[in-house]
């Protein structure tokens, strides 16, 4: 990571330190913080992580993927076939580790290999606690809008980019928010660090979105809007680039073909590698300029 995160994490410990002895804030004073807590409302057990793949050498870069959805929630249902959206999800997911497992030159880790339910905190703290490069949310809507079909891209942005965006995003928040990130009040010092950490995050999430498009447009149908922007929890990590990969609806029979055939989830997976290879390229590159 860059000297800069590193910088946060260090004083992000500080000020927890100082925190305990300044008492407890009012919830008032909650009430009018807008930053992102690193820390859960209560104290809890944190999940196991998940195996990690790939590359044998831990000095290369992590990607995590998370499969949408899964358990209690099923996603999106599919009006052919009844396919679920958390089935198609982690079905990708798969075929996503698989391929990037293979190039050997990435570590990879799914936030679930199974059929199990995780809050969208659990999603991104479980990339934040194995050190991620990169992380992926995979989903597969629905759309009210007939004839809708193709993949997006969703980054982070506090003002959702249209109302299909903002629709999506009140769906998504709404699932596994049990666990979310709560507002609490910090230091101004940790505020400012959060607030830059995240608009280079969110820098880096935004170029990966282009890349992923750039690379991934050949081989899968892409909506002509194809990068949007909304506030969805699950992306909310201060420091990581995160970007939400929406493969396709599952209200369009073609895309529901698609993304259920072994060669869908196979070009979906060489756009997903061949854009990770470049996006993390170009952070090596970068940083060994700035040496």
């Amino acid at each position: 990571m860059s000297l800069m995160l590193s910088l946060l994490t260090l004083l992000l410990g500080l000020s927890a330190c100082g925190a305990g002895s300044e008492g407890q804030s009012t919830e008032s004073e909650r009430g009018r913080e807008a930053t992102i807590s690193l820390a859960a409302a209560q104290p809890r057990k944190p999940l196991p992580l998940p195996e990690i793949v790939g590359a044998s050498d831990p000095a290369r870069p992590l990607v995590v993927i998370d499969p949408g959805h899964g358990g209690r929630d099923p996603g999106a249902l599919s009006p052919f076939e009844g396919v679920l959206e958390k089935d198609v999800t982690l079905a990708i997911a798969r075929a996503i580790r698989d391929d990037l497992a293979a190039s050997g030159r990435v570590r990879v880790a799914l936030t679930r290999s199974g059929d199990i339910h995780l809050s969208l905190r659990d999603r991104y703290e479980t990339a934040r606690r194995l050190g991620a490069d990169l992380f992926i949310s995979l989903h597969a809507d629905a759309a009210e809008r007939e004839g809708a079909r193709g993949a997006s891209i969703y980054t982070l942005s506090e003002v959702a980019s249209d109302r299909e965006a903002a629709q999506l995003a009140a769906r998504e928040n709404g699932s596994g928010v049990e666990g979310s990130a709560v507002l609490t009040a910090d230091s101004g010092v940790n505020r400012i660090l959060i607030d830059l950490a995240q608009r280079e995050a969110m820098t880096q999430s935004a170029a990966f979105a282009r890349l992923l498009h750039r690379e991934a447009s050949p081989l899968i149908p892409f909506q002509p809007d194809h990068h949007r922007f909304a506030s969805l929890v699950v992306l909310k990590a201060p420091d990581i680039p995160s970007v939400l990969f929406e493969t396709g609806y599952l209200t369009n029979e073609e895309d529901v073909a698609f993304l259920r055939s072994a060669e869908g989830r196979s070009r979906i997976a060489q756009g997903v590698r061949q854009a990770v290879e470049t996006h993390l390229a170009r952070r090596s590159n970068a940083g060994r300029g700035n040496s």
